[in-house]
């Protein structure tokens, strides 16, 4: 099941007992994949507790201390946020977003991005990812417990995938590092040429990235669009080699 390929990522969690409910959670419907970002206690005997029987998923969980570990082969990383954010991605609710997350899930690994309790995912997060998704809730009261979330977040999946399509696409999905790489190309490339003041960039380069984002790249694509870069670069193109 493409379930298999979903990897649930919780950044910066404060309790270590959401960790273990969030395990508990997983593992109910089905998901098998945990990654955790700068902890701020775990292991820990409260997250044991909490995970009532899902304790292998804790023994299993990648401990990471920066987002590029946690998100190294992902090909596809999906922000979880309850705010709508100036210039960020387009936001879909859970129920639109779920058979895209499917479908790219059947081809490679997908990362489920949960933030802190409180403060939930940071600006430069919410840019690491390709589609942002919430959860409606009572807008009277939205306030939601992360584990819970999760529990919603992965109920949403497995149901989506029982008649789920497993047609995968042609080409490889480009991973998350690759990505950044490719951004990071471009940001010196716009600099290069004088189209990126460094000390004026304003949001050139979260523009730019919602725009790629929006289109799911794919390896080769990137590998074309840095040949491009190469090219285009004062310091590297085709007139100074």
């Amino acid at each position: 099941m493409n379930l298999d390929n979903i990897r649930v990522v919780l950044s910066h969690t404060s309790h270590p007992g959401n960790i273990g409910a969030a395990a508990r959670a997983m593992k109910t419907m089905g998901l098998s994949r945990l990654a955790l970002v700068n902890p701020k206690r775990f292991p820990d005997a409260m997250a044991d507790a909490m995970a009532a029987g899902a304790s292998d998923l804790l023994v299993q969980a990648e401990v990471c201390t920066t987002l590029d570990e946690a998100l190294h082969d992902s090909v596809f990383t999906v922000g979880l946020t309850a705010r709508h954010r100036g210039l960020s991605h387009a936001m879909l609710t859970l129920r639109e977003a779920a058979p895209r997350v499917l479908e790219r899930a059947n081809e490679a690994p997908v990362v489920l991005l949960f933030g802190h309790e409180t403060s939930g995912l940071s600006n430069e997060e919410l840019e690491r990812c390709q589609m942002l998704i919430t959860i409606p809730v009572n807008p009277d009261y939205s306030s939601l417990n992360l584990a819970a979330a999760v529990q919603v977040v992965a109920y949403e999946l497995r149901t989506c995938a029982i008649p789920a399509s497993k047609a995968g696409r042609e080409f490889e999905g480009a991973t998350a590092s690759e990505l950044e790489q490719f951004y990071e190309h471009l940001e010196r490339t716009l600099i290069e040429i004088e189209f990126l003041n460094p000390k004026h960039p304003k949001r050139l380069m979260t523009r730019l990235r919602r725009l790629f984002s929006r289109t799911e790249l794919e390896r080769e694509e990137v590998s074309i669009l840095r040949g491009i870069l190469k090219l285009a670069s004062p310091k590297t193109g085709r007139n100074n080699s």
